[in-house]
């Protein structure tokens, strides 16, 4: 793609999430929106393949459709009340409306089919747009507006999320499906915790950015499309195969690293506030997810794969980590001393 266009869209992207996010007028939210989606289809379009237009297509008409809901929530809003501010409560049809269409575009269950097919048809650089940046502005519209949702009805998707995320990644063998799935059962802890504490919300989206970023990094880097390819990448660099063990575990939510962080906040709140069944389906359903990333851990760091002569001389090829590797794989594995300070 020419290096002008590049930057067109990418800047598109970006300023389309921060007026959603910045702003308080439906408009210009639903405005905002409009340009992250218009934005990002070229992206996963680029590659003038079937399954990449397929992807484009999915992706469009799912978050056109979920726009199109928020728009008109906030018009039957704006209509029975006369405000356009997203802070004002809502009335319980736009409520509902919000909630589905947010749904929507964060990919949670149970509208979360578009999301695994879509990565899988787009590239490793473009499925990491998708599964962090694309999230923000949902998300920030979620934080603004999540005194006017049911909190009933984002406990039950939260909870549905958790465990979809946790049985769809079980039968998976590529590594992009299984990272939405991650993404899936991720978003539904933060849609769980959402109604009660949104500082706890916006850690969990802060490390989740973390750990699937430096995840997508190392993928990237080694070119890993399927668990096949995980197994050789031992070849490459020993210390990065060992820091993506190190991060898949984190992704699982297993102490001392990074990921038992949100998971820990989030069980004691719903636990303090005797949500005792939600907490306990979602505690099951992390083991799920654990066992999808233990698989990846295993065939990744603890097993030798068989040396065929294109594997044995990989080491030849050297590697050029990424900055961005380098600053957030540590966060993403040792951010737990932080935690005191991050909640305050």
């Amino acid at each position: 793609m020419n290096p002008t266009t590049s930057t067109i869209i990418l800047s598109s992207l970006a300023t389309g999430t921060i007026i959603t996010a910045s702003s308080f007028h439906w408009f210009m939210a639903w405005v905002g929106l409009e340009m992250n989606t218009l934005a990002i289809i070229p992206i996963i379009s680029k590659q003038h393949h079937p399954r990449a237009t397929e992807a484009a297509t999915k992706y469009f008409l799912t978050q056109a459709a979920a726009s199109a809901m928020i728009l008109f929530s906030s018009m039957i809003n704006a209509w029975q009340s006369g405000m356009w501010d997203i802070t004002q409560p809502m009335n319980p049809t736009s409520s509902v409306l919000l909630t589905a269409a947010l749904t929507m575009k964060l990919g949670l269950a149970p509208a979360h089919f578009w999301l695994p097919e879509v990565l899988q048809g787009t590239t490793m650089p473009t499925a990491l747009i998708i599964s962090t940046w694309q999230k923000l502005a949902p998300m920030a519209l979620i934080y603004q507006t999540t005194n006017n949702l049911s909190p009933t009805t984002l406990i039950l998707v939260g909870v549905l999320s958790t465990c979809v995320g946790g049985w769809g990644g079980l039968n998976q063998t590529q590594t992009r499906k299984l990272m939405a799935y991650s993404s899936i059962a991720h978003l539904g802890w933060m849609m769980t915790i959402s109604p009660m504490l949104n500082n706890i919300m916006l850690l969990n989206l802060m490390i989740y950015t973390l750990m699937t970023t430096s995840m997508f990094m190392m993928l990237i880097l080694t070119k890993s499309k399927t668990l096949q390819n995980m197994a050789t990448t031992w070849t490459m660099s020993p210390a990065m195969t060992t820091t993506a063990l190190l991060t898949l575990l984190s992704l699982g939510g297993l102490p001392p690293l990074s990921g038992f962080v949100p998971k820990w906040l989030i069980l004691n709140e719903l636990i303090i506030q005797n949500l005792v069944l939600a907490s306990t389906i979602m505690a099951m359903s992390t083991l799920l997810s654990l066992f999808f990333y233990l698989r990846l851990t295993y065939i990744t760091a603890l097993t030798l794969a068989p040396n065929t002569q294109n594997t044995a001389y990989k080491w030849r090829f050297t590697l050029t980590p990424p900055h961005l590797l380098t600053t957030t794989m540590p966060m993403a594995l040792l951010t737990l001393p932080m935690t005191p300070m991050l909640i305050q």
